[in-house]
């Protein structure tokens, strides 16, 4: 239990980091999580409808998410990870 709520907040925080300080982290443009999710999601020819059911999250969340109007938590981003075979680094823009 404590690892995970460990690995919640340093995702949380890494989270944080990306979205007020991407320019600063790296020297080359990351991809933002929205970008990342938008393009896993439409490689796979999946809606964001399809991709709601399979994750058992609802449609609004996926769509607010690749707008960039909320962020996924933790746990949704491990789920996300696992779901498209990727590392939570990737999936939020951190490696390539």
């Amino acid at each position: 239990l404590v690892i995970a709520n460990n690995c919640k907040f340093i995702l949380s925080s890494l989270i944080r980091l990306v979205k007020y300080f991407p320019t600063c982290l790296f020297y080359d443009k990351i991809m933002e999580f929205k970008d990342r999710l938008r393009e896993l999601r439409t490689a796979r020819g999946l809606s964001q409808m399809q991709l709601a059911k399979m994750l058992n999250i609802s449609q609004s969340a996926v769509a607010k998410w690749e707008l960039g109007k909320t962020e996924p938590t933790a746990s949704a981003i491990i789920k996300i990870a696992k779901f498209f075979d990727e590392s939570t680094d990737y999936i939020l823009g951190l490696t390539d």
